[in-house]
């Protein structure tokens, strides 16, 4: 029973985080655009060939069926109606073959009108997948626990890796704990943390977004311990404007409590040229080092001593 439960669960990921839902399809037919905008591109081209190819069988069939109804064909040949199915699909015609009696041109009208139907909409769902906008984001591999004006705050870096500049960039951070209630029960809560800065006018090159632990926070006080015990993830999505796009990109990261570096901080990843220029270096976005400033708040404590 368990066993089936399994097989009927389909796998979701969100950001690299995954999680089962059962009760729903991934390939759900009575919504069929949905279904070939979710594909990847392999699964995508390969579902085109698919198709393709049964349609010019059945077609080629029901040519093959009745002997004379494709001129120049041989008889009880397959290959030959196969391959005029193909040229009836795409409208071309090379004059060699072509309908022969009645049947055969009501089978190649239908068939034309199909092509014309089947290019039109694989033209569409092409255009729909190249033309869907991707942020083009660079994250830290590791958020860090540092201080940051006297107190523990919980830092992650964002780089813009696209050359424009990003316009009203709007981060949110949540983080996903397991707690359990006075009657035993456990359950997974998602708790927004307050951002210092949560929006950007313009993100031209990196981000550090900053979360105090101080009272307010639903992390007050947890070290590297807590933080694996809690089983918590962190989520971070990033919404903006790409004014070369005329569109809204948006992008998601999660972090599992492994991910989470106490005790460290962020190495500078923006110079400043010799003409007075800044310099992002996006491969020094995840680049850490041990934090010096001093833990002046409870609850601190690296990770080393907190798995001890």
């Amino acid at each position: 029973m368990q066993r089936n439960l399994h097989k009927q669960a389909a796998r979701v990921r969100l950001g690299s985080y995954e999680f089962k839902k059962k009760g729903a399809s991934r390939f759900d037919m009575r919504d069929p655009y949905h279904l070939a905008v979710a594909l990847t591109w392999p699964q995508f081209l390969a579902t085109l060939l698919a198709i393709y190819l049964l349609v010019n069988i059945a077609f080629a069939a029901l040519f093959w069926l009745v002997p004379g109804a494709v001129a120049s064909a041989r008889p009880h040949n397959f290959g030959d109606v196969f391959f005029f199915s193909i040229e009836t699909l795409a409208t071309v015609g090379y004059g060699e073959m072509y309908p022969a009696t009645l049947y055969g041109h009501v089978i190649a009208a239908i068939e034309i009108v199909g092509g014309l139907g089947f290019t039109a909409i694989v033209t569409g769902l092409t255009f729909v997948r190249f033309s869907r906008p991707r942020a083009k984001l660079v994250f830290a591999a590791n958020p860090v626990v540092a201080t940051h004006n006297g107190k523990p705050t919980l830092m992650l870096r964002v780089g813009n890796g696209r050359l424009g500049v990003l316009l009203d960039a709007v981060a949110k951070l949540n983080v996903l704990l397991s707690v359990a209630t006075p009657e035993g029960r456990h359950f997974r809560r998602a708790q927004e943390l307050r951002l210092e800065r949560a929006h950007l006018p313009a993100f031209p090159l990196t981000w550090t977004l900053m979360h105090v632990l101080d009272e307010r926070s639903p992390l007050r006080g947890y070290d590297a311990g807590r933080v694996i015990a809690a089983r918590a993830q962190l989520f971070v999505t990033i919404e903006a404007r790409d004014p070369t796009l005329a569109t809204v990109v948006h992008d998601i990261r999660n972090y599992t409590p492994d991910d989470i570096r106490f005790g460290m901080r962020y190495a500078d990843a923006v110079i400043i040229a010799e003409d007075g220029t800044p310099v992002a270096d996006l491969t020094r976005i995840g680049v850490l080092e041990p934090d010096t400033g001093e833990h002046l708040e409870p609850g601190w404590t690296e990770r080393e001593e907190a798995l001890e």
